[in-house]
């Protein structure tokens, strides 16, 4: 015990007072650069939750609302300077661990319900969409980059889509914005239309269920469409779309090689395969092997929405509206088109296949 105390008499004063103060330095330099952004992506993201509860907003998911939310602080209020690391924390870090918290709602089980003809039909139709998407938004001037947002937004599985996308072709904020926009709006057409649609086509429970998860945006959509149409309807739905949703790791793999091969610089390009793709296939392949509690499942779904959601909120944070006024009606044409195109090109192999 002398010896101990022998041993704290020898360590200077200084030293010590040095070490605290350093340490107090840190703890300030962590709350005035990363608390305060948290708290206020927090804040929003609350709100966006909350509003659900409000008439004519439930139709809209918490992601969308904040986005929204965001915006409309950033461009009437202003965002803090000493926020600005918090949100970018927010916006990167937390979007890129909910994508992976996604494969908690996939099982490969799940992908083989709807059949080998529906596995079919969801990739024909994604694929399709996504060349289809890139190619128009070509030919009418679209910024590559925001049209890979679309793309992506529109085949594969809305804003989360988007904003893996985004990982790899690294676009504006007010591109991420632009594409989380257009999509909501032409997928809550979907949404509230394509069940009116079911008997005019002749669609039965199984053929719409497949159409509809096939080819609405989000998933929130996709269940409020199939459900609207009956049980069966609702299931299938769910099931294609969790399928587009497995796609999604094979999609920004093949974005980031073309990324890197058309990168001046090959050994900087970033590399094709993103950390978070790779985790996502990981929990897939978890949740697929091992029975996980039901209870643990619908904390991860929460988790994953809260992430998601404060994400958006934060992207909505530092969209600046002039900017995204500046883009012009040509990218909504180019999702207009992309919705029109998914729509029309699913339900053909749906009739004329499924």
């Amino acid at each position: 015990m002398s010896s101990l105390t022998n041993i704290a008499n020898d360590i200077p004063k200084s030293t010590i007072s040095a070490d605290l103060a350093a340490g107090r330095k840190r703890l300030d330099s962590v709350w005035n650069g990363i608390i305060p952004g948290i708290v206020l992506v927090a804040m929003i993201t609350g709100v966006a939750f909350s509003a659900r509860n409000v008439s004519g907003f439930a139709l809209f998911s918490p992601m969308i609302l904040a986005v929204v939310a965001g915006m409309v602080y950033s461009n009437m209020l202003g965002t803090p300077a000493h926020a600005k690391a918090g949100i970018a924390f927010s916006q990167k870090r937390l979007l890129r661990f909910a994508i992976v918290l996604l494969g908690f709602q996939l099982t490969l089980g799940q992908v083989v319900s709807i059949g080998a003809g529906g596995v079919g039909i969801v990739a024909a139709t994604l694929g399709a969409t996504f060349v289809f998407t890139i190619t128009l938004g070509r030919l009418i001037g679209v910024d590559a980059k925001l049209a890979q947002l679309i793309a992506a937004g529109t085949s594969i599985c809305g804003a989360s889509a988007i904003v893996a996308t985004n990982i790899v072709t690294d676009a504006r904020d007010e591109d991420v914005t632009y594409a989380v926009a257009s999509i909501t709006l032409f997928g809550t057409v979907a949404m509230l239309g394509f069940p009116l649609l079911a008997p005019v086509l002749g669609l039965d429970q199984h053929a719409f269920g497949l159409w509809a998860g096939a080819s609405i945006h989000e998933v929130a959509q996709v269940i409020g469409a199939g459900f609207q149409n009956g049980t069966q309807s609702g299931e299938i739905a769910t099931v294609a779309k969790l399928t587009r949703v497995a796609m999604l790791a094979p999609m920004v793999v093949a974005l980031g090689l073309m990324a890197r091969r058309g990168s001046r610089d090959q050994a900087g390009a970033r590399p094709p395969m993103p950390w978070f793709v790779v985790a996502f296939v990981a929990i897939v392949a978890l949740n697929s092997l091992v029975a996980i509690p039901a209870e643990v499942k619908t904390a991860m779904a929460l988790a994953t929405a809260v992430m998601l959601t404060m994400g958006l909120a934060a992207m909505g944070l530092q969209a600046d509206i002039s900017q995204l006024r500046s883009r012009g009606l040509r990218p909504l044409a180019l999702a207009f088109s992309a919705f029109l195109f998914i729509g029309g090109f699913s339900l053909m192999l749906v009739k004329f296949v499924g």
